[in-house]
């Protein structure tokens, strides 16, 4: 189930990545997730794994609202934070990343 932000609204954040080291993405993905912890306005992450290419990953973050992920990314301690994940990114996108506003959910 995922993470409901309060006023029903919310922001989804993924980050895209690709590897042949699944081990070592698992293992950044939970040092990543252990520094965010108690950041605020972050409801939760998930790793995902493509069922159709297995190097395939994406890390989707659910927050609270825009401001709260923008105030992170443009804090000191987000490069910090996210540092293990850097090395997996996935090189092959000119922009390994998008953000959603959630507009509507059941």
């Amino acid at each position: 189930m995922t993470a409901q932000a309060p006023d029903g609204h919310g922001v989804r954040v993924l980050l895209y990545h690709a590897t042949d080291d699944p081990a070592g993405i698992e293992a950044a993905y939970h040092e990543a997730s252990n520094r965010l912890a108690g950041v605020p306005g972050l409801l939760g992450n998930e790793l995902l794994r493509s069922v159709t290419d297995e190097g395939d990953f994406v890390v989707v973050s659910t927050w609270r609202s825009m401001e709260d992920f923008e105030k992170w990314e443009q804090g000191p301690e987000h490069k910090r934070q996210t540092a293990p994940l850097r090395p997996f990114r996935d090189g092959r996108m000119r922009r390994p990343f998008a953000v959603y506003r959630v507009t509507a959910s059941y």
